[in-house]
């Protein structure tokens, strides 16, 4: 039986202009994608996006406007039962002082890798200007990329 997984993502621009990216060890695989997570059952989709920056960054923010919802048909990239539906918002942080981020894509420690049933995840800044849809993984983080640039 198919289920529908969804997923809330945020959209987190610093004072300079970069975008925060989540670089990711799942399964064997690497994977850049937008911060986020899945919705609980009972969880409003802003709370959800909400605990899911608390738990991944430590960050508190607020949730700003609604950018995008998926509006085609995606197979989750873990599980070819599941459609995926993903809505991203603007994330904003007032104190980025505790995010530890990384300068180079997949810069995990070796313990973070070394098995491959576990996952890991780092946290890296991408200017702007060098910001494309190339840069994300998954393909509706790459639509919402080419949202953004074209309202840019």
């Amino acid at each position: 039986m198919a289920l529908f997984n969804v997923r809330i993502y945020g959209i987190l621009i610093d004072e300079q202009k970069r975008l925060l990216v989540s670089d990711e060890f799942i399964r064997g695989h690497y994977f850049t994608k937008l911060p986020g997570g899945g919705l609980e059952v009972g969880e409003g989709t802003r709370d959800c996006l909400k605990r899911e920056f608390k738990e991944e960054t430590g960050l508190e923010v607020s949730i700003g406007n609604h950018i995008y919802t998926t509006d085609f048909f995606q197979l989750s990239a873990f599980n070819n039962k599941d459609q995926i539906l993903s809505i991203y918002y603007e994330v904003i942080a007032h104190d980025l002082s505790g995010l530890a981020t990384k300068n180079q894509p997949f810069d995990f420690e070796e313990h973070q890798i070394v098995d491959p049933t576990k996952s890991a995840e780092v946290f890296r800044w991408i200017e702007w200007h060098e910001l494309t849809s190339e840069s994300m993984t998954l393909p509706i983080d790459k639509v919402v990329i080419d949202l953004l640039k074209r309202n840019s």
